[in-house]
């Protein structure tokens, strides 16, 4: 593509230095070539050929659905959490590649085009069940490279603050806000297996079977340990039942009440003596059967005395699982995770950006960060080196995302100069190495 000749800009504190800018030339955005290749490798965006209907007509469309998409979920990861920046990135050489078809020799989708693409196109009832379901299918789509030997799925509630006259959006007197209140599912890899936007004062356990009933559909033919999560919003008699028809093994904690108390009436008195520095902490393990419950559970209990408190933090967690009460506790700890995906998908994608006035469109747009994070978790999670294994997904934004690139073309393939500063090639090199074995053994979608 050619451009404009620009005057260069000159700078006081040296004047030999110049400032050019070639926006058609020149990305700010490299890695995403990375993540571009994990995406072929799983072929991920590839899906939407599959599932999603397109019911634009007439001879002038020049994106496919596919493309667009990519466009939607690569703008988002890389930091651009709405369609108002898609005419800069339309010219935008990284962003070209990774959309592909016609945005390679031309540009990728304007502004208008995306927007019609996320407000109409994806709005249909028929595309947006199928949106709602991509993030199953991508995580399905890993695990046939990667198996797991074990499941574990947190549910856990959100809240995505709103200002403005959004539809569904209300406020909520636990979070204090007028805001929209999203449930999500992970699985143990931090992985999001579903999501639904929801009202802003709907409760947090509301419609937790939309969420919840196809994760557990999806995974019912897998013979390995399954294991469930939650706090103590979905501590509900309908969710236990379900949980053990399925062969679930279940932590949840319950709110706590008279009754839990009495039960541990001997753990609740000050140890004697001068408090030592660390916490003690006692356990207990009991039966217990709730008015609406159709039998006896079992309770674990954890007792927390500490040097400067008066009384002490106790907490119960309702369970089906062996064993003694303090491993109980440990695992339903572990859910702690699903709350720092929550603020990873906050902080490095912004995933709480829902400004559009129809609800259904804040559905679609949370389902693409999700999609979006969901590539990123991948990548982190099957692709990095041991040195940079610990990176969270704000570090790969800064440093990976947001290598300098500069495109040189040839008569026969084209070469991007990435900035070796952050991320040098060995390290590139060693990610790229990495997500060719998965291409080797990922299995390819047979021609219809």
């Amino acid at each position: 593509m050619g451009e404009a000749r620009k005057e260069a800009l000159r700078v006081d504190f040296d004047r030999s230095v110049k400032l050019e800018f070639h926006g058609s030339t020149i990305s700010s955005d490299g890695g995403l070539l990375a993540y571009r290749e994990l995406d072929e490798a799983f072929a991920l965006t590839a899906m939407a050929e599959d599932v999603l209907t397109d019911l634009r007509t007439g001879s002038n469309i020049q994106h496919s659905l596919t493309g667009l998409l990519r466009q939607s979920i690569y703008s988002r990861l890389a930091g651009y959490d709405d369609t108002n920046d898609a005419e800069r990135l339309g010219v935008d050489p990284v962003m070209r590649q990774v959309v592909g078809g016609r945005a390679v020799g031309h540009t990728a989708a304007s502004t208008s085009q995306m927007a019609r693409f996320e407000t109409e196109v994806l709005t249909q009832p028929k595309n947006l069940s199928a949106l709602l379901a991509l993030a199953g299918k991508w995580v399905d789509g890993v695990r046939l490279a990667k198996p797991i030997k074990k499941l574990i799925l947190d549910l856990d509630s959100s809240v995505s603050e709103t200002y403005g006259r959004q539809e569904g959006s209300a406020y909520n007197g636990y979070f204090r806000c007028e805001c929209y209140h999203p449930v999500f599912c992970f699985n143990q890899d931090g992985d999001v297996e579903a999501a639904l936007l929801r009202n802003g004062n709907v409760a947090s356990a509301h419609d937790w079977r939309l969420v919840l009933v196809p994760v557990i559909d999806r995974y019912r033919g897998l013979d390995i340990a399954k294991l469930f999560r939650g706090d103590a919003a979905f501590a509900i008699p309908e969710l236990y039942e379900l949980l053990e028809a399925e062969g679930y093994r279940y932590t949840i904690r319950l709110p706590a009440n008279e009754v839990l108390y009495r039960e541990i009436a001997h753990l609740m008195k000050r140890p004697v003596g001068r408090p030592p520095a660390k916490p003690i902490v006692l356990y207990h393990r009991f039966d217990y059967q709730a008015a609406t419950w159709n039998k006896p559970r079992t309770v674990a209990a954890k007792v927390e005395w500490h040097r400067d408190e008066l009384f002490p933090r106790v907490g119960f967690v309702v369970t089906n699982m062996q064993g003694g009460a303090k491993p109980i506790i440990n695992l339903y700890n572990g859910r702690g995770r699903a709350e720092q995906a929550i603020k990873e998908g906050k902080v490095a994608l912004n995933w709480t950006r829902l400004s559009c006035h129809d609800f259904v469109d804040n559905q679609v747009r949370l389902q693409l960060f999700v999609l979006a994070y969901n590539l990123g978790n991948f990548l982190r999670r099957l692709a990095l080196p041991a040195c940079v294994r610990h990176w969270t997904l704000t570090t790969l934004l800064v440093k990976l995302i947001k290598t300098g690139a500069k495109v040189v073309h040839h008569a026969r393939y084209v070469t991007f100069q990435l900035a070796e500063v952050a991320v040098p090639q060995k390290v590139f090199a060693a990610v790229l190495t990495r997500i060719r074995r998965f291409a080797a053994i990922t299995p390819k979608p047979v021609p219809i």
